[in-house]
């Protein structure tokens, strides 16, 4: 697995940048993920990658747009707007999950 520097932190990574040692991930880390991608962290964007961080252990695997959506309570509309693009991917990035299964 690549290793790769962000701002302060070294870490693992896939060959698509998404870190693969879900510890290596912190609030400052997940910061300047975002800002590689133009991404300003809100309070709302928060509470989409809070709802994955904790997700993600009980499943084993990425959460959806509907999943986050309907559990974490934000309509699939607002991720597209906070996640341009490709919310999915981008949550998952800034989160420090893998890529979800699906995504291209």
């Amino acid at each position: 697995m690549p290793v790769v520097t962000v701002g302060p932190a070294t870490v693992h990574v896939d060959a698509e940048g998404f870190l693969t040692q879900y510890d290596e991930w912190n609030e400052p880390l997940a910061r300047q993920l975002a800002a590689r991608i133009g991404i300003e962290l809100t309070d709302e964007h928060w509470k989409a990658i809070s709802f994955l961080r904790a997700d993600y252990p009980a499943h084993g695997e990425t959460a959806t747009l509907r999943r986050v959506s309907t559990l974490a309570g934000i309509p699939i509309k607002q991720l597209f707007v906070l996640f341009p693009g490709k919310p999915a991917k981008k949550m998952a990035y800034i989160a420090g999950l893998p890529k979800p299964r699906g995504c291209v």
